[in-house]
């Protein structure tokens, strides 16, 4: 008898239009069957938002003519997608959940601000084994053929393994040809922050708005971080958790009176 193929979820956040998500879908058609549930507009940098004061619209749609797998666009937030992707359109948890591949990168700090791993990390919460891809290229003209050889060795593998309870693996890709990656390394997240810049500005009515900008500055010389893995040519792998807990710090706060 044949072995049943898994059912695989795939989302992102800069739309379902975008080249990255149409290059991961062709990674994932050659490991199990594909959903594709993914916003109708980008959504970068929306983190783990979720849209709970408007209606959501979840709509079938043909991105590509001749295409066998079900795609949908919705317009709510990558975290929204996966949401109703579970509740309303496969009613029951996918084996795989994949995001990205985003457009830029989503290391070190990065992670936290990003939709492409909100999807994923929501996929988590959810109990479903969840993998977020970027590629380490912000231009809509990005070339994702390089990637698609990695990404495809990371999903095999967690198919196979599967990922530990409260565990999704942010992966990064850096911009190279594919020969000139030196291979996959697993990471912690550097520590970096960005130094953010608003660039003030007046509209015709006289009113004062606001462009962010910003720069990122690492602080780690680790050798063992994503930004260096990344730096050397290699792809990052860091598994992330979405228990924020600092359990380091538990002892030295119960010490604390706070009944005094």
């Amino acid at each position: 008898m044949p072995k049943k193929k898994p059912l695989i979820l795939v989302t992102n956040d800069d739309g379902i239009t975008a080249p990255g998500i149409r290059a991961l879908i062709e990674v994932m058609k050659q490991l199990g069957d594909v959903v594709v549930v993914a916003p109708d507009s980008p959504q970068s940098g929306m983190g783990h938002a979720i849209t709970i004061s408007n209606t959501l619209f979840c709509d079938p749609v043909k991105v590509k003519e001749n295409t066998k797998h079900k795609e949908y666009s919705c317009s709510g937030t990558p975290a929204d997608c996966v949401k109703i992707a579970t509740q309303e359109i496969l009613h029951r948890k996918p084996d795989l959940c994949v995001s990205g591949i985003n457009h830029g990168s989503n290391s070190s700090i990065n992670v936290i601000y990003s939709g492409t791993m909100s999807a994923a990390v929501e996929a988590g919460v959810e109990g479903i084994p969840a993998i977020g891809f970027s590629l380490l290229d912000y231009s809509l003209t990005a070339d994702f053929e390089p990637t698609k050889k990695f990404v495809k060795i990371i999903t095999k593998n967690v198919l196979k393994h599967g990922l530990p309870k409260g565990v999704v693996l942010n992966v990064n890709l850096p911009k190279l040809k594919e020969s000139e990656i030196k291979g996959i390394k697993v990471c912690r997240q550097a520590t970096a922050h960005w130094e953010e810049e608003f660039d003030k500005r007046t509209n015709p009515q006289g009113r004062d708005y606001y462009w962010l900008s910003g720069k990122f500055v690492s602080e780690d010389e680790g050798e063992d971080s994503d930004e260096y893995a990344l730096s050397q040519g290699y792809v990052s792998v860091v598994p992330v958790q979405f228990d924020l807990t600092a359990h380091h710090f538990m002892r030295d706060l119960n010490s604390w009176k706070f009944n005094d």
